[in-house]
């Protein structure tokens, strides 16, 4: 996917109200939201940069939201002003999921680490640890899809994963050098 101009993005915006009761559907839509990478301009009012796959899913959270006994307009918009405050906002939010991402490699090799200093080299243990291993891969490949102006970090996450495949690929060497066939 290339880089687009952010002064020709066309933005989806998702205006909504949910009923305050049972609090739970407000949390659904706002789950939604983040999972998709929106950024919120103000109280019930979010935007994702305009695609295919975006308007999809904001429609399916619109009929969902109606569902809910709320109400919600989809709008296509191109800022007159203040583009600099929408695409601002979605680069922090992009900025601030990559830096999650390098805590959370930090969180794996520190655990990894774990598992050397007790001797713990099992296949069992392994494949925990290539669990954890993919859904970091997956979850920086889904900032990475929706990454459209190429915010800061991006570069960095991808060194803390590829040190958490490398961390990966010696501990299973060792659990294979450690564990008996058979087992």
């Amino acid at each position: 996917m290339t880089l687009e101009d952010p002064v020709q993005a066309s933005w989806l915006v998702l205006v909504y109200r949910i009923p305050s009761e049972p609090t739970r559907l407000r949390s659904t839509a706002w789950r939604r939201l983040k999972s998709l990478g929106a950024v919120y301009l103000q109280n019930s009012v979010a935007t994702l940069p305009k695609d295919a796959a975006s308007e999809r899913a904001l429609r399916k959270l619109r009929h969902d939201i109606i569902q809910m006994g709320g109400t919600a307009v989809l709008l296509d918009s191109v800022p007159v002003v203040g583009e600099d405050v929408v695409l601002g906002a979605y680069q922090s939010a992009r900025a601030d999921e990559y830096e999650e991402v390098v805590d959370r490699c930090e969180d794996f090799l520190t655990e990894v680490g774990k598992e050397y200093e007790k001797s713990h080299f099992t296949y069992a243990e392994l494949e925990e640890n290539e669990v954890d291993h993919k859904k970091l891969a997956d979850w920086l490949a889904r900032i990475v899809e929706r990454d459209r102006f190429g915010a800061d970090g991006r570069v960095e996450a991808e060194a803390a994963l590829a040190r958490c495949e490398e961390a990966l690929e010696q501990y299973a060497a060792r659990v294979y050098l450690e564990e008996p066939e058979g087992h």
